[in-house]
């Protein structure tokens, strides 16, 4: 799936894709449990589309890494759509 065909509200996303920029590291507690969370910068030949990097997935990437999503989801923050791995997501580096 292209970056351009991406909706809001859409689950099982599978997109490739480089990450382009990553912003600071945000650090919080949630129900007894210590989170990061980071934005990062996702695209394709496509487009562009926010990706929240989330407590691991923070330090294993880095800007320029080619990347696959699966079963990734699709919502809506502050007005922008927004990819995340969720709850059964998963991140892989591929290799060029």
């Amino acid at each position: 799936m292209r970056i351009s065909e991406l909706g809001i509200n859409q689950g099982n996303v599978e997109v490739e894709g480089t990450i382009t920029n990553i912003g600071g590291t945000r650090s919080f507690s949630k129900f007894g449990k210590f989170m990061s969370v980071c934005e990062a910068i996702l695209t394709d030949d496509s487009g562009a589309i926010k990706l929240s990097l989330w407590n691991d997935d923070v330090s294993r990437f880095k800007s320029g890494d080619r990347i696959k999503l699966t079963n990734g989801f699709v919502n809506e923050f502050q007005g922008e759509k927004q990819l995340t791995t969720g709850k059964f997501g998963r991140i892989e580096k591929l290799n060029i």
